[in-house]
């Protein structure tokens, strides 16, 4: 049975081990590791069905080349700070382009550098997510559309 206005949520939890320092006052602090953790929340809509593997190997590879490194020898921590907000604002750009080239939205990204902190970016009220959320319903009333016009050919050859 085709469900057309559902959404498939996925939130897939990723660990990063990296190290990083802050400047403050002009000072650099002490380098200190931190086991980062990345929460993604995606959707994918209509019976469209992807595997939690997809998605989890794509944030991993895009993940993987952070593992084990200090971030501020990195780009573009090498010119901005890599707070916490930073990390998961750049990692929330580059991830939403990455997820949509496979037919994911992303939802919403939220890190954390210790368990009871977190930073999270919601992209629910975006107008571009909205936008992008509005063609997917055109494609999904486009293909009922489809769906329904095919139905009444068949049974119409089937009566001829």
């Amino acid at each position: 049975m085709r469900k057309e206005h559902l959404y498939r949520e996925y939130r897939l939890k990723s660990y990063l081990n990296m190290n990083h320092y802050i400047i403050i006052n002009g000072k650099q602090g002490q380098t200190h590791p931190h086991t980062w953790e990345f929460v993604s929340t995606i959707i994918v809509a209509g019976d469209n069905f992807v595997e939690f593997r997809t998605f989890e190997n794509l944030i991993e590879a895009f993940l993987e080349k952070y593992q084990n490194q200090i971030l501020n020898m990195m780009e573009p921590f090498d010119v901005i700070v890599p707070t916490i907000e930073n990390v998961t604002d750049h990692f929330n750009e580059e991830l939403q382009n990455l997820l949509r080239e496979h037919g994911g939205e992303l939802v919403s990204l939220e890190g954390s550098e210790t368990p009871t902190r977190s930073y999270i970016i919601s992209h629910r009220n975006e107008p571009e997510f909205l936008a992008q959320i509005g063609r997917i319903k055109a494609e999904q009333i486009s293909g009922m559309i489809n769906y329904v016009v095919d139905q009444l050919i068949s049974d119409e050859n089937k009566k001829d």
